[in-house]
Protein backbone atom coordinates (compact mmCIF):
# COMPACT_ATOMS: atom_id res chain seq x y z
CA UNK A 1 0.00 0.00 0.00
CA UNK A 2 1.12 3.64 -0.58
CA UNK A 3 0.35 6.63 1.18
CA UNK A 4 -1.50 8.09 -1.48
CA UNK A 5 -4.39 5.36 -0.55
CA UNK A 6 -4.66 6.62 2.64
CA UNK A 7 -6.93 9.36 1.86
CA UNK A 8 -4.14 11.92 2.87
CA UNK A 9 -3.86 15.84 1.23
CA UNK A 10 -1.94 16.48 -1.46
CA UNK A 11 0.04 19.16 0.62
CA UNK A 12 0.84 16.12 3.14
CA UNK A 13 1.63 14.02 0.25
CA UNK A 14 4.11 16.13 -1.21
CA UNK A 15 5.93 16.78 2.29
CA UNK A 16 6.11 12.40 2.19
CA UNK A 17 7.57 12.64 -0.91
CA UNK A 18 10.32 15.51 -0.12
CA UNK A 19 10.95 13.11 3.07
CA UNK A 20 11.30 10.00 0.52
CA UNK A 21 8.69 7.96 2.24
CA UNK A 22 5.99 6.18 -0.03
CA UNK A 23 4.77 3.08 1.69
CA UNK A 24 3.33 3.16 5.50
CA UNK A 25 4.03 0.80 7.91
CA UNK A 26 1.47 -1.38 9.04
CA UNK A 27 0.59 0.86 12.07
CA UNK A 28 0.30 3.97 9.88
CA UNK A 29 -2.00 1.83 7.81
CA UNK A 30 -4.08 0.72 9.90
CA UNK A 31 -3.77 4.08 12.30
CA UNK A 32 -4.53 7.14 9.74
CA UNK A 33 -7.73 6.57 8.08
CA UNK A 34 -9.13 5.65 11.55
CA UNK A 35 -8.08 8.83 12.66
CA UNK A 36 -8.97 11.04 9.95
CA UNK A 37 -12.93 10.06 10.33
CA UNK A 38 -12.58 11.07 14.02
CA UNK A 39 -12.44 8.03 15.89
CA UNK A 40 -11.05 7.59 19.10
CA UNK A 41 -7.23 4.97 18.85
CA UNK A 42 -5.76 2.98 20.99
CA UNK A 43 -2.46 1.88 18.91
CA UNK A 44 -0.18 -0.66 20.38
CA UNK A 45 3.37 -1.19 18.45
CA UNK A 46 6.63 -1.75 19.01
CA UNK A 47 9.56 0.90 19.10
CA UNK A 48 10.58 1.97 15.48
CA UNK A 49 7.48 1.53 13.71
CA UNK A 50 6.77 4.87 12.90
CA UNK A 51 3.67 5.37 15.55
CA UNK A 52 4.45 9.46 15.88
CA UNK A 53 3.57 9.51 12.09
CA UNK A 54 0.67 7.65 12.35
CA UNK A 55 -1.13 10.60 14.37
CA UNK A 56 0.98 13.75 13.17
CA UNK A 57 -0.28 12.88 9.49
CA UNK A 58 -4.20 12.84 10.04
CA UNK A 59 -3.49 15.36 12.41
CA UNK A 60 -2.01 17.90 9.93
CA UNK A 61 -5.05 17.39 7.83
CA UNK A 62 -7.65 17.71 10.27
CA UNK A 63 -6.27 20.79 11.41
CA UNK A 64 -6.40 22.52 7.76
CA UNK A 65 -9.41 24.01 8.38
CA UNK A 66 -9.90 26.62 10.84
CA UNK A 67 -8.47 29.37 12.82
CA UNK A 68 -6.48 29.06 16.40
CA UNK A 69 -7.40 31.84 18.79
CA UNK A 70 -5.20 33.12 21.30
CA UNK A 71 -3.99 31.00 24.13
CA UNK A 72 -6.75 28.33 23.44
CA UNK A 73 -4.79 25.30 21.49
CA UNK A 74 -7.18 23.57 18.65
CA UNK A 75 -5.07 20.05 19.44
CA UNK A 76 -2.35 18.65 22.70
CA UNK A 77 0.23 16.39 22.28
CA UNK A 78 1.49 15.05 25.64
CA UNK A 79 5.08 13.60 25.85
CA UNK A 80 6.98 12.21 28.77
CA UNK A 81 10.36 13.42 27.92
CA UNK A 82 11.65 17.14 26.32
CA UNK A 83 13.82 14.87 23.80
CA UNK A 84 10.34 13.25 22.58
CA UNK A 85 8.18 16.41 22.94
CA UNK A 86 11.02 18.22 20.48
CA UNK A 87 11.23 15.00 18.00
CA UNK A 88 7.41 15.09 17.33
CA UNK A 89 7.58 19.08 17.24
CA UNK A 90 10.42 18.31 14.15
CA UNK A 91 7.55 15.58 12.54
CA UNK A 92 5.19 18.42 12.26
CA UNK A 93 7.25 20.76 10.53
CA UNK A 94 9.07 18.15 8.22
CA UNK A 95 5.38 16.81 7.64
CA UNK A 96 3.38 20.61 7.51
CA UNK A 97 5.45 22.80 5.75
CA UNK A 98 3.17 23.38 3.25
CA UNK A 99 0.21 23.61 5.63
CA UNK A 100 -0.03 27.22 7.41
CA UNK A 101 -0.13 25.59 10.87
CA UNK A 102 1.14 27.13 14.44
CA UNK A 103 2.83 25.00 16.49
CA UNK A 104 4.18 26.17 20.33
CA UNK A 105 6.33 23.41 22.08
CA UNK A 106 6.18 23.47 25.95
CA UNK A 107 8.92 21.64 27.54
CA UNK A 108 10.87 22.67 30.66
CA UNK A 109 14.52 23.83 30.89
CA UNK A 110 13.64 26.89 28.10
CA UNK A 111 12.09 30.35 28.84
CA UNK A 112 8.40 31.13 29.85
CA UNK A 113 8.73 34.05 27.63
CA UNK A 114 9.50 32.89 24.14
CA UNK A 115 6.82 30.44 25.17
CA UNK A 116 4.11 32.80 25.99
CA UNK A 117 4.57 34.62 23.37
CA UNK A 118 3.46 31.70 20.58
CA UNK A 119 0.49 31.15 23.03
CA UNK A 120 -0.69 34.72 22.57
CA UNK A 121 -0.81 34.40 18.71
CA UNK A 122 -2.49 31.68 19.04
CA UNK A 123 -1.44 27.95 18.15
CA UNK A 124 -3.08 24.97 16.02
CA UNK A 125 -0.59 22.34 17.42
CA UNK A 126 0.62 22.36 20.77
CA UNK A 127 3.22 19.87 21.89
CA UNK A 128 4.07 19.74 25.50
CA UNK A 129 5.55 17.91 28.74
CA UNK A 130 2.78 17.62 31.78
CA UNK A 131 4.68 19.71 34.08
CA UNK A 132 5.06 22.45 31.69
CA UNK A 133 1.55 22.22 30.59
CA UNK A 134 0.38 22.60 33.86
CA UNK A 135 3.02 25.26 34.79
CA UNK A 136 1.25 27.73 31.83
CA UNK A 137 -2.85 26.81 32.70
CA UNK A 138 -1.81 28.01 36.34
CA UNK A 139 -0.29 31.22 35.26
CA UNK A 140 -3.23 31.48 33.26
CA UNK A 141 -1.09 31.64 30.22
CA UNK A 142 -3.29 28.91 27.91
CA UNK A 143 -6.74 26.95 28.40
CA UNK A 144 -8.01 23.44 26.97
CA UNK A 145 -11.22 23.89 25.89
CA UNK A 146 -10.88 24.18 22.82
CA UNK A 147 -8.99 21.26 22.04
CA UNK A 148 -10.29 19.53 19.28
CA UNK A 149 -7.56 16.16 19.08
CA UNK A 150 -5.67 15.11 22.18
CA UNK A 151 -3.05 12.57 21.93
CA UNK A 152 -1.19 10.44 24.80
CA UNK A 153 1.83 8.97 23.52
CA UNK A 154 3.95 6.67 25.26
CA UNK A 155 0.77 6.18 27.17
CA UNK A 156 2.53 3.42 29.66
CA UNK A 157 5.85 5.54 29.87
CA UNK A 158 3.82 8.54 31.05
CA UNK A 159 2.38 6.40 33.49
CA UNK A 160 5.76 4.58 34.50
CA UNK A 161 6.89 8.59 35.76
CA UNK A 162 4.05 9.55 38.19
CA UNK A 163 2.06 11.35 35.41
CA UNK A 164 -1.32 9.98 36.56
CA UNK A 165 -2.50 12.46 38.59
CA UNK A 166 -1.35 15.19 35.98
CA UNK A 167 -2.81 13.26 32.72
CA UNK A 168 -5.79 13.18 34.36
CA UNK A 169 -5.98 16.43 35.62
CA UNK A 170 -5.14 18.24 31.80
CA UNK A 171 -8.62 15.48 30.83
CA UNK A 172 -10.72 16.96 33.16
CA UNK A 173 -9.73 20.52 31.64
CA UNK A 174 -10.32 19.49 28.23
CA UNK A 175 -14.33 19.98 28.29
CA UNK A 176 -14.95 20.46 24.78
CA UNK A 177 -16.03 17.18 22.14
CA UNK A 178 -12.67 16.16 21.33
CA UNK A 179 -10.68 12.56 20.01
CA UNK A 180 -8.33 10.76 21.90
CA UNK A 181 -5.62 9.11 20.81
CA UNK A 182 -3.37 6.25 22.99
CA UNK A 183 -0.25 5.38 21.23
CA UNK A 184 2.41 2.99 23.11
CA UNK A 185 4.66 0.28 22.88
CA UNK A 186 3.39 -1.69 25.80
CA UNK A 187 0.79 -1.56 27.45
CA UNK A 188 0.20 -2.10 31.45
CA UNK A 189 -2.78 -3.84 33.05
CA UNK A 190 -3.25 -0.95 34.88
CA UNK A 191 -3.62 1.61 31.81
CA UNK A 192 -7.00 -0.32 30.94
CA UNK A 193 -8.25 1.70 33.96
CA UNK A 194 -7.21 5.25 31.85
CA UNK A 195 -7.98 4.06 28.20
CA UNK A 196 -11.92 3.15 29.41
CA UNK A 197 -12.11 6.57 31.14
CA UNK A 198 -10.96 8.53 28.28
CA UNK A 199 -11.43 7.12 25.17
CA UNK A 200 -14.94 6.32 23.75
CA UNK A 201 -15.40 3.07 21.99
CA UNK A 202 -11.62 3.44 20.63
CA UNK A 203 -9.91 1.24 17.87
CA UNK A 204 -7.89 -1.03 19.20
CA UNK A 205 -4.45 -1.29 16.94
CA UNK A 206 -1.91 -3.86 17.82
CA UNK A 207 0.31 -4.48 15.07
CA UNK A 208 2.73 -7.13 17.31
CA UNK A 209 2.79 -7.93 20.71
CA UNK A 210 3.31 -6.55 23.85
CA UNK A 211 6.83 -6.18 25.14
CA UNK A 212 7.99 -7.60 21.62
CA UNK A 213 11.32 -7.04 20.06
CA UNK A 214 12.22 -5.91 15.93
CA UNK A 215 13.55 -9.19 14.38
CA UNK A 216 15.83 -7.20 12.20
CA UNK A 217 17.58 -6.45 15.62
CA UNK A 218 20.20 -9.66 16.81
CA UNK A 219 20.50 -10.00 20.20
CA UNK A 220 23.53 -11.08 22.26
CA UNK A 221 24.44 -11.80 25.38
CA UNK A 222 27.74 -10.75 27.22
CA UNK A 223 28.81 -13.10 30.25
CA UNK A 224 31.20 -10.60 32.18
CA UNK A 225 31.72 -9.41 35.82
CA UNK A 226 30.78 -5.85 37.51
CA UNK A 227 35.04 -5.48 37.46
CA UNK A 228 36.06 -6.29 33.82
CA UNK A 229 32.61 -4.84 31.74
CA UNK A 230 34.08 -1.63 31.50
CA UNK A 231 37.17 -3.59 29.48
CA UNK A 232 34.63 -5.89 27.55
CA UNK A 233 32.98 -2.87 26.38
CA UNK A 234 35.88 -1.40 25.15
CA UNK A 235 36.36 -4.70 23.14
CA UNK A 236 33.69 -4.85 21.46
CA UNK A 237 33.68 -0.94 20.53
CA UNK A 238 36.92 -1.93 18.84
CA UNK A 239 35.86 -5.51 16.97
CA UNK A 240 32.78 -4.50 16.00
CA UNK A 241 31.84 -2.66 13.32
CA UNK A 242 30.40 -0.08 14.91
CA UNK A 243 28.86 3.07 12.72
CA UNK A 244 27.66 4.29 16.11
CA UNK A 245 26.01 3.23 19.19
CA UNK A 246 23.88 4.11 21.87
CA UNK A 247 25.09 2.49 25.38
CA UNK A 248 22.33 2.01 28.27
CA UNK A 249 23.18 2.66 31.95
CA UNK A 250 20.87 2.27 34.56
CA UNK A 251 22.00 5.40 36.57
CA UNK A 252 23.31 9.21 35.98
CA UNK A 253 25.95 8.44 37.56
CA UNK A 254 27.03 5.12 35.82
CA UNK A 255 26.63 7.45 33.13
CA UNK A 256 28.76 10.64 34.11
CA UNK A 257 31.71 7.55 34.92
CA UNK A 258 31.41 5.32 31.99
CA UNK A 259 31.56 8.74 29.71
CA UNK A 260 34.75 9.52 31.12
CA UNK A 261 36.18 6.36 31.04
CA UNK A 262 35.29 6.09 27.18
CA UNK A 263 36.77 9.40 26.72
CA UNK A 264 39.66 8.11 28.84
CA UNK A 265 40.52 5.59 26.22
CA UNK A 266 40.15 7.58 23.33
CA UNK A 267 36.87 7.07 22.09
CA UNK A 268 34.85 9.93 20.73
CA UNK A 269 31.59 9.96 22.90
CA UNK A 270 28.85 11.92 24.26
CA UNK A 271 26.59 11.95 27.53
CA UNK A 272 23.47 12.01 27.72
CA UNK A 273 20.94 12.01 30.77
CA UNK A 274 17.90 13.78 33.13
CA UNK A 275 19.71 16.44 35.20
CA UNK A 276 21.62 17.67 32.36
CA UNK A 277 20.47 21.36 31.09
CA UNK A 278 18.07 21.21 28.57
CA UNK A 279 19.87 23.03 25.98
CA UNK A 280 23.47 20.52 26.41
CA UNK A 281 21.06 17.63 26.03
CA UNK A 282 20.03 18.98 22.79
CA UNK A 283 23.25 19.62 21.76
CA UNK A 284 24.40 16.11 22.44
CA UNK A 285 21.70 14.87 20.15
CA UNK A 286 21.79 16.98 17.88
CA UNK A 287 25.77 15.85 17.34
CA UNK A 288 24.98 12.23 17.63
CA UNK A 289 22.18 12.69 15.15
CA UNK A 290 24.81 14.61 12.78
CA UNK A 291 27.37 11.78 13.11
CA UNK A 292 30.16 13.90 14.61
CA UNK A 293 30.00 12.00 17.97
CA UNK A 294 29.36 8.26 16.96
CA UNK A 295 29.14 7.47 20.92
CA UNK A 296 26.38 7.90 23.14
CA UNK A 297 26.51 6.82 26.47
CA UNK A 298 22.85 7.39 28.01
CA UNK A 299 20.23 6.73 30.99
CA UNK A 300 16.33 5.44 29.93
CA UNK A 301 15.45 8.90 28.99
CA UNK A 302 16.98 8.27 26.00
CA UNK A 303 15.29 4.58 25.53
CA UNK A 304 11.61 5.97 24.45
CA UNK A 305 10.79 7.09 21.36
CA UNK A 306 14.15 8.96 19.81
CA UNK A 307 13.79 8.73 15.65
CA UNK A 308 17.63 8.28 14.69
CA UNK A 309 17.08 5.60 12.20
CA UNK A 310 20.45 4.79 11.46
CA UNK A 311 22.13 3.66 14.61
CA UNK A 312 23.98 0.55 13.98
CA UNK A 313 24.70 -0.63 17.59
CA UNK A 314 23.11 -1.08 21.28
CA UNK A 315 24.40 -1.87 24.33
CA UNK A 316 23.01 -2.33 27.36
CA UNK A 317 25.95 -1.85 29.84
CA UNK A 318 23.60 -2.42 32.80
CA UNK A 319 20.86 -4.89 32.84
CA UNK A 320 18.07 -2.63 33.03
CA UNK A 321 15.93 -2.60 35.80
CA UNK A 322 12.26 -3.19 34.18
CA UNK A 323 12.33 -6.04 31.21
CA UNK A 324 9.98 -3.55 29.26
CA UNK A 325 12.79 -1.44 29.35
CA UNK A 326 14.75 -3.73 27.26
CA UNK A 327 12.79 -3.49 24.08
CA UNK A 328 12.60 0.06 24.09
CA UNK A 329 16.72 0.42 24.24
CA UNK A 330 17.15 -2.45 21.61
CA UNK A 331 14.32 -0.52 19.35
CA UNK A 332 17.12 2.48 19.06
CA UNK A 333 18.56 0.39 16.21
CA UNK A 334 17.29 -1.77 13.76
CA UNK A 335 14.64 0.88 12.85
CA UNK A 336 12.21 0.82 9.63
CA UNK A 337 13.37 -2.31 8.17
CA UNK A 338 17.02 -1.91 8.89
CA UNK A 339 19.15 -4.25 10.21
CA UNK A 340 20.80 -3.74 13.67
CA UNK A 341 23.49 -5.43 16.92
CA UNK A 342 22.57 -5.39 20.31
CA UNK A 343 24.60 -6.36 23.04
CA UNK A 344 23.93 -6.88 26.82
CA UNK A 345 26.67 -7.31 29.04
CA UNK A 346 25.69 -9.40 32.68
CA UNK A 347 27.43 -10.02 35.80
CA UNK A 348 26.51 -12.58 38.23
CA UNK A 349 24.39 -10.42 40.27
CA UNK A 350 22.13 -9.35 37.27
CA UNK A 351 21.08 -12.47 37.01
CA UNK A 352 17.52 -11.89 38.72
CA UNK A 353 17.29 -9.07 36.40
CA UNK A 354 18.60 -10.89 33.53
CA UNK A 355 15.69 -13.80 34.01
CA UNK A 356 13.02 -11.14 33.77
CA UNK A 357 14.34 -10.27 30.37
CA UNK A 358 14.55 -14.03 29.35
CA UNK A 359 11.07 -14.48 30.35
CA UNK A 360 9.51 -11.73 29.15
CA UNK A 361 11.01 -12.60 25.56
CA UNK A 362 9.79 -16.23 26.00
CA UNK A 363 13.80 -17.24 24.53
CA UNK A 364 17.10 -17.84 26.26
CA UNK A 365 19.52 -15.05 24.27
CA UNK A 366 22.79 -16.56 22.52
CA UNK A 367 26.10 -16.09 24.36
CA UNK A 368 28.88 -13.73 22.94
CA UNK A 369 32.27 -14.84 24.42
CA UNK A 370 35.01 -12.48 24.77
CA UNK A 371 37.89 -15.20 25.22
CA UNK A 372 41.02 -12.69 25.88
CA UNK A 373 38.97 -10.47 28.60
CA UNK A 374 39.84 -11.20 32.03
CA UNK A 375 37.03 -12.26 34.33
CA UNK A 376 38.79 -11.95 37.65
CA UNK A 377 39.08 -8.28 37.63
CA UNK A 378 39.95 -4.83 36.12
CA UNK A 379 43.16 -2.64 35.30
CA UNK A 380 43.89 -0.60 38.43
CA UNK A 381 42.82 2.43 36.49
CA UNK A 382 39.34 1.14 36.26
CA UNK A 383 39.24 0.27 40.37
CA UNK A 384 41.00 4.14 40.59
CA UNK A 385 37.88 5.73 38.78
CA UNK A 386 35.32 3.54 40.87
CA UNK A 387 37.03 4.92 44.23
CA UNK A 388 35.08 8.24 43.88
CA UNK A 389 31.92 6.08 44.59
CA UNK A 390 32.98 5.18 47.71
CA UNK A 391 31.72 6.93 51.11
CA UNK A 392 34.23 9.31 52.35
CA UNK A 393 33.60 8.52 55.91
CA UNK A 394 34.24 5.15 55.57
CA UNK A 395 37.51 5.95 53.97
CA UNK A 396 38.74 8.24 57.03
CA UNK A 397 37.66 5.49 59.66
CA UNK A 398 39.90 3.04 57.41
CA UNK A 399 42.84 5.55 57.84
CA UNK A 400 42.03 6.40 61.26
CA UNK A 401 42.22 3.30 62.13
CA UNK A 402 45.00 1.65 60.40
CA UNK A 403 48.13 5.04 61.03
CA UNK A 404 47.03 5.52 64.85
CA UNK A 405 48.85 3.44 66.96
CA UNK A 406 46.65 0.80 69.44
CA UNK A 407 46.04 2.91 72.81
CA UNK A 408 47.67 1.39 75.83
CA UNK A 409 45.20 -0.61 78.09
CA UNK A 410 44.90 0.88 81.46
CA UNK A 411 46.40 -1.73 83.60
CA UNK A 412 49.80 -1.07 81.21
CA UNK A 413 49.52 2.58 81.40
CA UNK A 414 52.65 4.23 83.49
CA UNK A 415 51.80 5.63 87.07
CA UNK A 416 52.66 8.62 85.90
CA UNK A 417 49.92 9.42 83.67
CA UNK A 418 47.74 9.43 86.95
CA UNK A 419 49.36 12.12 88.46
CA UNK A 420 48.21 15.34 88.50
CA UNK A 421 49.89 17.36 85.64
CA UNK A 422 52.40 19.96 86.58
CA UNK A 423 51.33 23.91 85.96
CA UNK A 424 53.36 25.52 83.24
CA UNK A 425 55.08 28.63 84.04
CA UNK A 426 53.74 30.03 80.58
CA UNK A 427 50.07 30.39 80.36
CA UNK A 428 48.77 28.16 77.49
CA UNK A 429 47.37 30.77 74.97
CA UNK A 430 43.62 31.30 74.72
CA UNK A 431 41.69 28.96 72.33
CA UNK A 432 40.80 30.80 69.44
CA UNK A 433 43.43 32.99 69.09
CA UNK A 434 44.43 33.99 65.78
CA UNK A 435 47.87 32.51 64.55
CA UNK A 436 49.16 36.41 63.70
CA UNK A 437 48.22 37.70 67.17
CA UNK A 438 51.34 38.63 69.24
CA UNK A 439 51.57 37.68 72.84
CA UNK A 440 50.37 40.39 75.14
CA UNK A 441 51.15 40.05 79.13
CA UNK A 442 49.90 43.86 79.91
CA UNK A 443 45.97 43.27 81.36
CA UNK A 444 43.60 44.64 80.26
CA UNK A 445 41.04 46.85 82.43
CA UNK A 446 37.35 46.42 82.16
CA UNK A 447 36.17 48.44 79.19
CA UNK A 448 39.18 50.63 78.96
CA UNK A 449 41.80 51.99 81.35
CA UNK A 450 39.79 53.56 83.20
CA UNK A 451 36.21 52.79 85.29
CA UNK A 452 33.16 55.16 84.69
CA UNK A 453 31.98 57.01 87.74
CA UNK A 454 28.52 55.87 87.28
CA UNK A 455 29.82 52.21 88.03
CA UNK A 456 31.30 53.41 91.83
CA UNK A 457 28.38 54.76 92.64
CA UNK A 458 26.57 53.20 95.50
CA UNK A 459 22.99 51.64 95.31
CA UNK A 460 20.67 53.66 98.01
CA UNK A 461 17.38 51.82 99.03
CA UNK A 462 15.64 54.88 97.61
CA UNK A 463 17.33 54.49 93.56
CA UNK A 464 15.97 50.71 93.31
CA UNK A 465 12.42 50.53 91.47
CA UNK A 466 9.12 49.96 93.37
CA UNK A 467 7.84 46.65 92.72
CA UNK A 468 4.30 46.40 92.97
Amino acid sequence: MMFSELGLSPETLKALDDAGYQSPTPIQEQAIPAALTGQDILGIAQTGTGKTAAFTLPMIDMLAKGRAKARMPRSLILEPTRELAAQVAENFEKYGKYHKLNMALLIGGVSFGEQEKKLDRGVDVLIATPGRLLDHFQRGKVMLTGVQCFVIDEADRMLDMGFIPDVERICSLITMRHQTLFFSATMAPEIKRLVDRFLSNPKTIEVSPPASAAETVTQWLVPTTVKSKREALRHLLKAEDVANAIIFCNRKSEVDILYKSLKKHGFNAGALHGDMDQSKRMEVLADFKAGTVPILVASDVAARGLDIPTVSHVFNFDVPLAADDYVHRIGRTGRAGRSGQSFMLSAPSDRKLLANVVKMLGRELPVWEIADITTTGESDEAEAEEKPRRSRRGEKKTTASKDRPEPARKADRPAREHAAPEKSATPAPRRGRRRHEEEDDTPVLGLGDHTPDFLLRPVFPSDKPDVA
